[in-house]
């Protein structure tokens, strides 16, 4: 199944332009008290649900957007409208 993306600035097209940047994982954890161990669990532990994640994806052969989307994970689908982030 070919996956197709909307761009908030491009508007829909084909997967082949964009690149995957990984889950929205929220905001960074608070440095204070951080140890290596929940560092580590939020740069490399992933989520990987089978179902409807949100994603940052990047726009590498258009306007250069980075955004967020949800995407249902087992059929590619492009669920909820994206989000213009930087």
């Amino acid at each position: 199944m070919a996956l197709t993306i909307t761009c908030p600035v491009c508007g829909k097209r084909n997967g082949y332009e964009f690149r995957y940047g990984g889950e929205d994982k929220g905001p960074r954890p608070d440095e204070a008290g951080l140890t290596p161990q929940s560092w580590c669990d939020y740069v490399h532990m992933n989520n990987c649900v089978a179902g409807v994640q949100k994603e940052w994806w990047f726009h590498k052969d258009g306007c250069g957007s980075w955004f967020t989307i949800h995407r249902n994970t087992t059929t590619n689908l492009q669920v909820a409208t994206p989000e213009a982030d930087r």
